[in-house]
This record gives C-alpha cells, structure tokens and sequence, in this order.
C-alpha cells in the first residue's frame, strides 16, 4: 500500500466530478494524472480546472506560488485504450469518475488493473451501482472500494467510503486516512443501493412529486415551504432543476430496481415525462421551472398551514428512511446524521430531528398516510416502532 501525502493520484473521467477530484487532489500535494476518452473533454476540463485555480487565488485561498504548482501537478491525457491507460500505471490511487453505467464501469476497471500496480487502489465514484458487481470484474478485487465525492467536490465536504463485502480493510482504512487528509468529511456506508445520501434523500423528490401530482400544492409552494419553514437550502423541485432531471430521476430508478421494486423508492411518472421531453432543468432552460431570458417565476402560495403540512409529509418520510437504514445496517447512526447534513446540507441530522419532532408523532403521522393512501410506501420503519415502544432515542 502506498496510500500516503504526495502519493500519485489517477483520475479517469475529465467531467465535473473527474475534474474537482483531480482539484482536490492536486492541491493537497498530490501529483495526478487525469484521463478520459474525448479529446476535446480533457481541453475543456484543462481550461476550467486552470478558471477554478485563479478563482482560488482571487478569494484568497490559494496564493499565486500555491495555484501555479497546483495546476503543474495535474496532467491532462486522452484516451482510455489500453495503450492510453499506460499513463496511470505509477499511481497509488485510481478514482473512476465516468457514466453511471455497470458495464462500463467493469470493462474500464478490468482495463486498468492491467496496467497499475499490483498495490495500486481502485475507487469507484458511483453514486448508485454496486460496489461489488465492479469489483468481480477485477483479479484483486479486495483492492477496489467505493469513494462517492459530492458535486462540486472541491467545495461539498462529505465523500462515503463505501467498502464491498470482499474489499480489504486495509485499504478501507488506508484511503479513508488519506480522504480524511484532503479536509474532506468521510463516512462508512455499506454496498446497498444508493449508499446512505442517495437512498436516505430519495423521499425529499418523491414526496414532493406526489403531493404536486395530488393537486396539493404546486413546486413553486413546496419549494418555498421546504425553504422558508423547513430551513432546507432549496425546495426539491428547485434541486432537481438543478441536479438535472436525466440524473435525479436515473439514480431514483436505479434505486427502485435495486431494492426490488420497493414501493417506497418508486419513480415518478412526471419525472419521467419531462425526461422524455428534454426538459432536464437548468442546463436544458426548462425543467418544472422556465429558466430561458424573460421567463418569469412562478409565485408560491404562502400559506403557513399548507406549508407546514408539506414539511411535516417530507420531514417524517425522510425521517422514517433514515431510521430504516439504522436497521439495516446501512451505516452508524452517527454518520447517517454526518451524512445528510455535509453531503445534502440538510439544516439537522435527521435522526436528532426526529427525537426532537417526537419519534412517536413520527410514527403517528406515517401510520396516517397509510392508511389514508392504503399503500407500503408510507409502512413506518419497524425500528421506529420498537423505538416508540420502548420510549427509546437516538439522542
């Protein structure tokens, strides 16, 4: 293992994450050699890696001497070919940042493990796929693991270390030091679908799409409950916009079908449709909001009772999957709170905002839903409910 300050970093994949990994990387002393498989994605990605250096010398982060050796560390080569993946075999540490697609994932790791070393670590940034399945593709694969940054990662603090049942627990430990040394926020998940953020967050989309679905509310209300009455940065509709809908409603997807077509995590069909149409949010200027020159903002209806039942629906659901990943034993309670608040900027941990909301009014309200809605998506978790019998807390 040679996991240390100074080590050489591989990344592959010259897109936002690949390139705020590479950042983060470099400006921890690390010499780090990026690659991806277009040309003029790796000119592109040099230029705004390059944009991103000054901005750091302009808010005083970074001095001049600091962001010139910064960018000299980084080293922009294209082409993911065997041959083109030769570049990467003096690395301590490869991170795999391309499409979310399992079958990619696997003929590029069993593309690299050729070429590296015999220690070299291999970290997928996956956000949704199974650790495992990319590691069966490798000869060692106790060396591979997953290490999901959050977007932007040179800014979003959290990364989940994500180990598979065969990963080594060295080297779980080795690159969680070495994460842990770069200033980021690590927490240990287990390889279940979606991790702890993405599998915890899916009810803040899903149960907005609902209750705009239902007619209860329209996006621009519920954004604003969840704002100005829930203290959340952004309402779901807002962040979604922003996510991209072709990337928010694929990871829920995946999810679902992962978890066997739990109804909890079911897709939305109004997510779906605006897929279909191309209307993915911002980058395309027209998600469930219009974002092209002249377009003009919907106005919420700011009526504090309807918005705190919005709050209260989201708030319980979110509450009530945190505490079934405590069940399950998706990750410590600690850093499931950890989690949510650094890699999603919720204002509270989710299972101290449930001792404070009261787990037995947690419970009391789900229990309503379902049998309003007669569906298992609302099923209070079977932890919440030993939780309430027993008068016991997570705080």
């Amino acid at each position: 293992m040679r996991l240390e300050r100074g080590a050489p970093i591989g990344v592959i994949g010259a897109g936002a994450m690949g390139s705020g990994i590479a950042q983060v990387a470099s400006t921890y002393g690390h010499p780090v050699v990026i690659v991806d498989a277009n040309a003029q994605a790796v000119e592109r990605a040099a230029a705004q890696f390059g944009r991103a250096i000054q901005r750091e010398v302009e808010k005083k982060r970074l001095d001049a001497a600091a962001a010139a050796a910064t960018v000299a560390r980084v080293h922009w080569h294209h082409g993911v070919s065997a041959s083109g993946l030769d570049v990467l075999a003096d690395c301590a540490l490869v991170v795999e940042a391309v499409v979310e697609n399992l079958e990619v994932k696997r003929e590029l790791f069993a593309s690299v493990e050729r070429v590296v070393g015999a220690d070299c670590v291999l970290a997928t940034n996956t956000s949704s796929l199974a650790v495992a399945a990319i590691a069966a593709a490798c000869t060692q694969p106790e060396r591979v693991l997953g290490a999901h940054f959050f977007n932007p990662a040179p800014v979003m603090p959290l990364v989940e270390i994500i180990p598979w049942l065969g990963t080594a627990p060295e080297v779980t430990t080795q690159t969680r030091a070495l994460v842990d040394g770069w200033r980021k926020t690590t927490v240990l998940a287990t390889d279940t679908p979606g991790f702890i953020v993405n599998r915890i967050a899916r009810p803040f989309y899903s149960e907005g799409l609902r209750m705009h679905d239902e007619g209860i509310a329209d996006p621009a209300t519920i954004d604003w409950a969840m704002r100005e009455l829930g203290g959340f940065r952004m309402g779901p509709f807002e962040l979604m916009d922003l996510i991209g809908h072709d990337v928010n409603f694929a990871v829920t997807r995946s999810v679902f079908e992962a978890l066997f077509y739990d109804p909890r995590y079911k897709p939305s069909i109004t997510q779906q449709r605006l897929v279909d149409a191309g209307m993915l949010g911002r980058k395309t200027g027209r998600g469930f909001y219009d974002y092209r020159e002249g377009a003009t903002r919907p106005q919420a209806t700011e009526d504090p009772t309807l918005g705190a039942q919005i709050v209260e629906r989201i708030l319980v659901m979110l509450i009530n999957e945190a505490i079934d990943a405590v069940l399950w034993r998706i990750a410590s309670p600690a850093d499931i709170d950890l989690a949510v608040t650094k890699g999603v900027n919720y204002p509270k941990g989710l299972l101290a905002w449930g001792d404070d909301l009261g787990l037995d009014h947690v419970l009391f309200t789900l229990a309503a839903l379902e049998e309003e809605y007669g569906e298992d998506r609302y099923r209070p978790s079977a932890l919440l409910k030993r939780m309430v019998r027993e008068g016991r807390r997570f705080t």
